[in-house]
């Protein structure tokens, strides 16, 4: 839903919503897609889904015989329901047992004797790695069978020595040996190739989940960090500021106390357990550094990362790293790490902060090319919905670009992870055929109906179209989804969905925003409370999740967990998968959203898994130069600031670079340094000396009037060098234009590498 100019209140294009928000030149889009289609029909009324009778209102609603429906959604009569819900017998639970052990039993074998010999067959281009031996092709090794590895029913003993039981019914197979901590052999279940074997666009299925507000911090998803605050902490930036002050409570340390709590090993186990084999972990910047006044607490996530990485692997899942925060912030949000003003290529600091963003996307990348990352680290997303209706397509484009130039300098052509690019909220359709012959660029994309600017009401604990609960919404998702998306895998490349939830209404706990603006959708007491939700409501929401899944094809779930506010109750369980599994309205297994969009009458079967070949790295020629020519970085122009841009605030290539420190537990051979391409010896951005730069964090202020701009004093400079084409052997093909604005090239200076630190596998 378009937002027009001039309107009063701009609709939030992300998950938050925060009081001061700027009003902007340029209308605002909603946090999705144009294509998503509003609720079709007018709103319905709220249906009543408590009984009048009920002693315990805040109990589950269960219908005492399991048949009958809740009050107002429709008749209970056998003939209106096309699943009821009858209580199973013992013996029927038997016999399902029975049939899933067989079925263990046979797929197990297969796999290994006829799967996964084709799968080891698929060409290196399509690969993101290789395994330990260096052949991405050849075949896996056995899990060991030394105490070091187990599948469903083993004993996980943790690092600090507590057990649980891992619970995985699907054929997966942990493995985690000590004497060899890169060890790819595992895998989550028996249809997911393990790691040191290529995934393969186009033929491996994709079911993956976030870790949101793990390492980047939202009101709603942890809300009693940020209860203790208020009203002052609203996004990280400010609780950052608050916790520094309280140093009675611990200080900002209380952020590294959530990080070794908020998600553990278990969730890893439990995810794969659950049947999904990706994982997407937002990170910050300030994983690296922090600069001048910024309040975050730096580096100290690093090593839980890295932890991260390390359960990942013992647990045999793919991991997409989506670097969630850039300086300055890319979208004003509060899941940027400071709500207010998107200064990131906008405003009188964005050329700086810009380049700020290339520099730690540098240093991320260099870390994940190590080929103990490879086969582990397939995606990596470079920024988090950048807010292309402010920052405008064009300037977008010209970073994309030079982020491409700067990673596959360091990974090479055809090798490592793909690069993962938001779509900006401007949809998947206007990204059509986007930078030709490029590698491996896989286009993000995040459908909500939450955010949408309608009310959303209409109920989903009424039968389907296919006779199945859900109402509107199955169809609904399928209609507005699958098609765009699966068009966007031949226009494009791979596309995937880097986040989308249960969420079909703006219900949530500060889902919004601290300030919990009054939602849209009038039933929110009912939906921030999943004690009162029936069967009909979970197999409601269940066959959206499920709908949802099938329309995507690459889905990642947003998110995995969702903490409790200060009474000790989950008010968003909407955007909880953990939950949704505990309580019954996610899928148990992730593979029963096959065909689900087909029997509600949408046909997604129109991609064959073909991609193009430089979508998938196995061929293509050079980027033209024309397309390099047409969007020279830094960009000519840039929203809501003075021209020229020559004459705006920089940064200098001269300071150190910091790079990131390996885990210690890297096995005698290792030769890991946190560096990949010891060619890449090019200094980092730093302030000019002398110059009194404005905010950062402020598109408002005055441009220095001289002595912060690489133009010398405002002087366009003429006849700079401008990559046009990308080799696999480093060397950038130039051609010349004017004005462009290139950065001085100074002496190299040594790279810089922090202490390093301890992690446990």
């Amino acid at each position: 839903m378009e937002h027009t100019a001039g309107s009063e209140s701009p609709i939030n294009p992300s998950r938050s919503e925060t009081p001061d928000q700027p009003v902007f030149n340029e209308p605002l889009l909603p946090p999705a897609a144009p294509f998503l289609a509003p609720s079709e029909g007018s709103p319905t009324p709220r249906d009543s889904y408590l009984t009048t009778n009920s002693a315990t209102p805040s109990a589950p609603l269960l219908p005492d015989d399991g048949e009958k429906d809740l009050p107002g959604q429709g008749d209970s009569t056998a003939a209106n329901r096309s699943q009821p819900l009858h209580k199973r017998p013992l013996i029927w639970a038997l016999a399902v047992a029975a049939v899933a052990l067989i079925a263990v039993a046979v797929i197990v074998p297969v796999y290994f004797v006829v799967i996964k010999p084709k799968n080891n067959n698929v060409t290196g281009g399509n690969s993101n790695g290789t395994n330990g031996n260096g052949n991405p092709n050849s075949p896996t090794h056995q899990p060991p069978s030394n105490g070091i590895s187990g599948g469903n029913g083993s004993t996980i003993i943790t690092a600090n020595g507590t057990q649980f039981t891992y619970i995985n019914p699907f054929g997966g197979i942990w493995v985690s040996d000590p004497n060899d901590p890169f060890n790819n052999d595992a895998y989550p279940n028996s249809w997911t190739p393990p790691l040191n074997t290529s995934w393969v666009w186009g033929q491996d299925k994709l079911y993956g989940v976030n870790l949101g507000g793990w390492f980047v911090l939202e009101p709603f998803i942890t809300p009693t960090l940020f209860q203790k605050y208020q009203p002052a902490a609203v996004d990280e930036w400010t609780i950052s500021t608050a916790m520094a002050a309280d140093t009675a409570s611990g200080g900002i340390s209380q952020l590294e106390n959530h990080y070794k709590t908020f998600i553990t090993e278990q969730d890893f186990a439990e995810i794969a357990g659950a049947g999904l084999n990706w994982v997407r972990i937002p990170i910050p910047f300030w994983a690296i550094e922090v600069w001048g006044n910024e309040p975050f607490l730096a580096r100290t996530s690093w090593q839980y990362i890295l932890t991260a990485l390390g359960w990942a692997r013992k647990y045999g899942l793919r991991v997409n790293i989506d670097l969630h925060t850039i300086p300055g912030s890319q979208n004003g949000y509060n899941h940027s790490g400071k709500s207010g003003d998107p200064n990131f290529l906008n405003g009188v600091m964005g050329i700086a902060n810009a380049q700020r963003a290339l520099y730690y996307i540098r240093v991320f990348g260099e870390f994940f090319a190590q080929q103990e990352y490879s086969n582990l680290v397939g995606i990596f997303g470079i920024m988090n919905e950048p807010l292309q209706p402010v920052i405008g397509k064009d300037a977008l484009v010209a970073f994309y670009i030079q982020a491409h130039n700067v990673l596959r300098e360091i990974t090479g052509i055809g090798k490592g992870y793909y690069i993962s690019i938001g779509d900006g909220f401007a949809g998947v359709d206007t990204w059509a055929g986007f930078l030709p012959n490029s590698d491996r660029i896989i286009l993000d994309s995040h459908p909500y109906f939450a955010f949408n600017g309608e009310a959303n009401d209409s109920p989903i604990s009424t039968l389907g179209p296919d006779g199945n609960y859900g109402g509107v919404w199955p169809q609904q998702a399928c209609s507005s989804w699958a098609d765009q998306m699966v068009t966007s895998q031949s226009a494009f490349g791979v596309n995937i969905a880097g986040e989308y939830s249960n969420g079909f209404n703006d219900c949530g706990f500060w889902l919004r925003g601290t300030e919990q603006p009054t939602p849209l959708n009038p039933d929110c007491s009912l939906w921030n409370d999943y004690t009162s939700w029936n069967d009909t409501v979970k197999q409601g929401l269940k066959n959206y999740a499920l709908a949802s899944m099938d329309a995507l094809i690459y889905p990642f779930f947003w998110t995995w967990k969702i903490g409790p506010t200060a009474s000790g109750d989950i008010e968003a369980p909407l955007w909880s998968y953990q939950l949704g599994l505990q309580g019954g309205w996610m899928p148990t297994d992730p593979r029963d959203s096959v065909g689900k969009c087909k029997s509600l009458g949408v046909d997604n079967s129109g991609f064959n898994g073909q991609y193009l070949n430089y979508a998938i790295g196995t061929g293509g020629d050079l980027i033209p130069s024309s397309v390099i020519a047409a969007s020279p970085f830094p960009p000519l122009t840039i929203s809501n600031a003075p021209s020229p841009v020559y004459a705006l605030p920089f940064y200098t290539p001269t300071g150190t670079v910091v790079t990131l420190p390996p885990p210690t537990n890297t096995g005698k051979d290792s030769s890991l340094n946190g560096w990949a391409d010891n060619q890449d010896t090019a200094p980092a951005p730093t302030p000019i000396s002398g110059c009194n730069y404005p905010n950062a964090y402020t598109t408002s202020g005055v441009v220095p009037l001289s002595g912060c701009s690489t133009a010398g004093g405002g002087v366009p400079p003429t006849n700079l060098p401008v990559a046009t084409s990308l080799t696999s052997t480093r060397t950038l093909t130039t051609t010349t234009t004017t004005p462009a604005v290139v950065l001085p090239t100074t002496t190299t200076t040594p790279v810089v590498v922090l202490p390093t630190t301890t992690t446990t596998a």
